[in-house]
């Protein structure tokens, strides 16, 4: 009787279903208002720490000007006429005095303005992120305030009042809409406080803050599908 072995793929991990998070929705003066759902797909799926750590790394990349430059031996002006005779000098032949091993020289395999960019899909973007906003929700770390239309009139005293009446403290990230000029001049000029665009939101900016707070109008959603 022969054995029968059976090839198989790479076994995918069964991930476990979204946890159903919740939030409680305050006043700029810290009264609770009630408590709101969040999103489980976005607030309560298990972190992919392979796909932040990727798409964090890829976003850092990004950043880098690139734009490091060395010349190259070609690149270097002068050194056009040979330096001495070919022989009778008892040294070893030189062909220009911009060779690298010349004080002013070229630089031999210096570096040149470069691309630092990943291409990083879409959907991981979105998978980070998702991780991202899931973690800090474990940790209750998530806060929601109904707006910011109390606020006539930008003031950092009002924002800096605000954030002691929530609780908050550590790095803050604070998530506004484009509506919410009057709290981003607020918030703008405080330490350890970062305002982003609703539509800006990323992986790398909420791992980095300690709290992220939100209001009705800026708290991710799922997306309807037909």
């Amino acid at each position: 009787m022969s054995d029968v072995f059976t090839l198989r793929g790479p076994v995918k991990k069964d991930r476990p279903a979204p946890t159903q998070r919740s939030v409680e929705k305050k006043s700029l003066d810290g009264a609770v208002l009630g408590t709101v759902a969040l999103e489980p797909t976005i607030f309560g799926i298990e972190p992919n720490m392979a796909v932040m750590h990727q798409v964090v790394k890829a976003q850092l990349a990004a950043k880098r000007a690139g734009t490091q430059s060395t010349k190259t031996r070609k690149e270097v002006s002068g050194g056009g006429k040979k330096p001495f005779n070919q022989k009778g000098t008892g040294g070893a032949r030189q062909g220009t005095i911009r060779a690298p091993h010349y004080p002013g020289g070229g630089i031999a395999l210096g570096p040149k303005p470069r691309k630092y960019d990943q291409k990083t899909p879409k959907k991981m973007i979105r998978l980070a992120l998702h991780s991202a906003l899931s973690d800090r929700a474990a940790l209750d770390r998530v806060a929601l305030v109904e707006s910011y239309e109390a606020w006539p009139l930008p003031k950092t005293k009002d924002a800096l009042n605000t954030l002691k009446a929530l609780g908050l403290d550590g790095k803050i990230l604070v998530v506004l809409s484009r509506d919410d000029a009057v709290a981003f001049h607020s918030f703008r000029n405080l330490e350890n406080v970062k305002t982003i665009d609703a539509g800006e939101i990323n992986a790398y900016d909420v791992l980095d803050a300690d709290w992220v707070l939100f209001t009705e109008s800026t708290l991710p959603v799922a997306k309807e599908t037909n």
